[in-house]
């Protein structure tokens, strides 16, 4: 797929560009840490959305041991 030509993308899609998990990116989606918009029953993830998540500084996951 290429993503000039989309406005918005799958979770599943969006994972794969982020090389991340789907159930990743649902979690982010979730947190609101990644725009989403729904769409009938579909979620999708504008493209700006994902260059903006790319943009921004991410802390790393807290290990709890």
């Amino acid at each position: 797929m290429d993503l000039s030509e989309v406005l918005a993308v799958p979770i599943a899609e969006a994972a794969r560009l982020l090389s991340l998990s789907p159930r990743t990116v649902a979690s982010l989606v979730a947190t609101r840490e990644l725009r989403s918009v729904k769409v009938g029953r579909r979620r999708l993830i504008p493209k700006k959305s994902l260059e903006d998540f790319l943009r921004c500084d991410h802390k790393a996951a807290e290990v709890r041991t």
